[in-house]
């Protein structure tokens, strides 16, 4: 894994994601009670042995780099290899389908050339997944390919999710919108370094657009796929957000996610261990360290610093970092960002098919 570098693309916003992400990018959103999305792809370069790697940051990266700071907590803080942060071009993208722009590549052609590394691991940061990276670059080895494209089977119609197109085995196209079976891209793929540096130089033209829009219009470039049978969630909007986040409540997404072998590593918070009251009734939900609960708890994930107050009642919900559920206040179906104080007496109830969102009190 010596001869890879890993590259993680941050630089685009999904505009059904702007009352959560607001100030921060996508990348850093909350996840799994003390996660950051970024999490994932950083965790899972890492952990498939790539000590060199960037993140291409979009103009709002305050988030990202109070998150990640040098690196250290993934072990990337050293001298050779390690963290750089990354331009992104001024203007990014909110289209949900172009995640890996040729102007972002090319206003970092410098980290490609520095590298020694003839291959290039690349992970959007709108998927959470637990995924052996060294398992994708066997794949392209053997298959030969300029690329290879990380997918999983379509569960069901998505019309967000970028679907492969093949012809004998190489891929010819890649559209928005999948059909259940479809080769459904999971924003992660493998390339050849000088092939990269060769896109950049040829489409300087039109460096504007989606790596994967030239290949309907390049048939020289072969393109090949590896399938990833793990657990894996795209994130679009609103929705698929808050069906992530709950889906480790469910044992076996849990552990295929949180596991010992391959840990999901991320910023250390020395928090004091969790209170739980006397009376409090807590089921089904991840709770961190530093909350003191004396109320009600079903099916629900609380980041650190929550208080929920004896008689409150909080279902189906994400409460996010240092908001205080007071006595009496009644959550459902909600997302209550980071720094809210719900009042005794008030109810909040969503849907299932359309959760509330109290935005993040500054």
């Amino acid at each position: 894994m010596d001869k890879i570098v890993g590259l993680i693309t941050a630089n685009f916003s999904i505009n059904e994601l702007n009352m959560l992400a607001g100030d921060r990018t996508i990348a850093s959103l909350p996840y799994g009670s003390r996660y950051r999305i970024i999490d994932f792809p950083l965790s899972n370069m890492v952990n498939s042995g790539i000590m060199t790697v960037g993140i291409i940051t979009p103009y709002k990266y305050r988030s990202i780099i109070d998150h990640v700071g040098a690196g250290s907590e993934w072990s990337l803080d050293r001298k050779d290899e390690g963290l750089f942060i990354l331009p992104g071009s001024v203007y990014g993208v909110s289209n949900s389908c172009e995640r890996f722009m040729i102007r972002d590549f090319a206003r970092n052609k410098i980290f490609f050339e520095r590298s020694p590394a003839p291959y290039v691991i690349v992970a959007a940061t709108n998927t959470v997944c637990n995924m052996d990276y060294s398992k994708l670059y066997e794949a392209h080895k053997e298959s030969g390919a300029d690329i290879t494209m990380a997918y999983t089977t379509a569960y069901q119609d998505d019309d967000r999710v970028n679907c492969i197109h093949e012809d004998n085995g190489k891929v010819t196209n890649v559209t928005v919108g999948v059909k259940e079976g479809d080769k459904a891209f999971i924003d992660c793929f493998i390339i050849n370094t000088s092939l990269l540096m060769d896109i950049i130089d040829w489409y300087a033209a039109v460096n504007f657009k989606d790596l994967f829009q030239i290949i309907e219009y390049d048939s020289g470039i072969n393109v090949q796929t590896y399938k990833f049978d793990g657990y894996v969630r795209n994130i679009f909007n609103i929705e698929t957000y808050f069906k992530s986040c709950m889906d480790p409540l469910n044992f076996s997404v849990h552990n295929e996610l949180f596991t010992t072998d391959t840990p999901i590593l991320t910023k250390e918070h020395d928090s004091i261990p969790s209170k739980y009251g006397e009376g409090c009734d807590v089921r089904n939900s991840l709770i961190p360290a530093g909350c003191k609960v004396s109320g009600t708890v079903e099916d629900s994930v609380l980041f650190r610093n929550v208080v929920i107050e004896q008689g409150a009642v909080v279902k189906n919900s994400i409460i996010m970092q240092n908001c205080v559920i007071k006595s009496g206040a009644v959550i459902e179906n909600a997302i209550i960002d980071m720094k809210n104080t719900i009042q005794s007496g008030i109810v909040i109830k969503g849907t299932t098919d359309n959760i509330f969102i109290k935005e993040k009190n500054n």
